[in-house]
């Protein structure tokens, strides 16, 4: 299944007054962009701009390809936050930009997250490029468009005062690429810095280095840079990584359908904690409170965990934030059966689900691959917004086992072979470098006596 990143904005001289807006699709394996959008508006305020770049920008994925998977990047908290459904739509002109945005693409496949204006300078350059055009009394033209080119000039600045991972935080796939690469360039740089250096003595370093363009210089500054990049992340290399986000990740306490083993959800009845629940739940506070690290609570919005994560935080002090992205897999029609009763019933659906992490359950339900893209878009907002600090999430079995099978770098049918009890603690770091260290898993030591 293809990712996109979708990036959008949208602007107002006047709010409202003169508006337009601009949207970039990128691949988000390559980081190729594959389709821009930008368009003078007429007068309107910068939120019905915005909505508007986020509607061109997730129709022009549309078009590239209708089943893959967007991640939506814009610097506007407002579209971010209504479109995520933590913040109710109250004006009138948003209500139907919002409606006619979430119809483009089915829900599961959309993920939104909020970045500073900064970071999103290829959307704003061309919506001021239609505002610009729509001031000349013309429309926006592709073809007259510098955004890309300062888009490409931005990336690459940025790649050579810092260097950047190569995949998202805690993908262990793209830290160990990384590291593989930064070695054999390092080897090639050593090679090519002897070289200089050779020169530099048979004819004067000054003359050397100016003729060849500072090629020596370059070539030294990039193995000390690949050295640096190389070094491992976990607390023994040279590099100075910083505190990494620490997530410790509990699984809510029982429900009544719990020790039954049945299929339960986000699509299904939402269960409560049962007694037993509950009191897991308040031991996991009381050793929480003892340990003293954590400084934040998050929590999926199913009753189990807001349950569980309200326990908790009581003993924390701390208030709790909810975030979709934490929920659990839909597991359509078997919701509420057993492994047992699924085997009966959709035998043919088990099978092809246990074999391929792109296959649903039953009724439209949930793949892990979707899973897993959810996951990872909430682990990056996470780590964003909570670096250097150790935050509490309050999840289900599927999403924290996916959290720990992306931090190693696992294969998907690695979720059948771990193990996550009720109430269980588990830990991953994320390191500045792109890097992650699974830390703890399903910790119930807590729960004993």
């Amino acid at each position: 299944m293809r990712e996109f990143i979708v990036e959008a904005d949208g602007g107002s001289r006047g709010n409202p007054g003169p508006a337009g807006y601009g949207s970039v699709v990128i691949d988000a394996a390559t980081g190729q962009t594959l389709a821009e959008a930008a368009e003078y508006i007429g007068v309107a305020t910068n939120n019905v701009a915005e909505y508007r770049g986020l509607i061109a920008g997730l129709r022009a994925a549309h078009e590239l390809d209708p089943t893959a998977t967007v991640h939506v990047r814009m610097d506007s908290k407002l579209v971010i936050e209504q479109m995520s459904g933590r913040w109710k739509i109250k004006h009138p002109d948003m209500k139907p930009l919002a409606f006619e945005a979430s119809k483009v693409f089915p829900a599961p496949q959309v993920t939104y997250e909020w970045i500073p204006r900064e970071q999103n300078k290829h959307a704003d350059r061309l919506a001021n490029e239609a505002m610009d055009a729509g001031k000349r009394g013309e429309q926006w033209s592709a073809s007259g468009s510098m955004a890309e080119l300062e888009a490409a000039d931005a990336r690459a600045a940025r790649a050579v005062a810092e260097p950047k991972p190569s995949g998202p935080p805690g993908d262990a796939a793209a830290g160990a690429a990384r590291a593989r690469a930064a070695l054999s360039e390092g080897r090639a740089a050593d090679t090519a810095a002897s070289a200089g250096s050779a020169a530099a003595g048979s004819s004067g370093r000054r003359g050397a280095v100016e003729s060849s363009g500072g090629g020596a210089v370059r070539a030294e500054a990039d193995v000390r840079a690949a050295r640096s990049v190389a070094a491992p992340a976990t607390g023994w290399g040279p590099a100075d990584m910083g505190a990494p986000a620490t997530f410790v990740l509990l699984r809510h306490g029982e429900t009544p359908l719990t020790p039954q083993k049945r299929f339960s959800g986000s699509g299904g009845t939402d269960p409560s904690l049962s007694d037993v629940g509950r009191e897991q739940a308040e031991r996991v506070g009381a050793a929480l409170a003892r340990r003293g690290t954590v400084q934040a609570v998050v929590a999926s919005p199913l009753t189990r965990t807001r349950e569980t994560a309200g326990i908790v935080a009581a003993h924390l002090g701390l208030d709790v934030t909810v975030d979709d992205g934490l929920r659990e897999t839909d597991f359509g029609a078997w919701e509420g059966l057993t492994f047992g009763e699924v085997r009966e019933r959709y035998a043919d659906d088990l099978n092809a689900w246990l074999a391929d992490p792109e296959a649903r359950p039953t009724g439209d339900g949930e793949s892990f691959a979707a899973t897993a893209t959810r996951i990872a878009a909430t682990r990056d907002k996470l780590v964003a917004a909570y670096a250097g600090r150790t935050v509490l999430l309050v999840s289900h079995v599927t999403p924290i086992k996916t959290f720990v099978r992306l931090a190693l770098g696992a294969p998907p049918e690695s979720l059948f072979r771990m193990e996550l009890s009720a109430a269980s603690l588990s830990a991953v770091a994320y390191y500045a470098d792109g890097n992650a260290s699974v830390r703890l898993f399903n910790d119930t030591s807590h729960l004993r006596p």
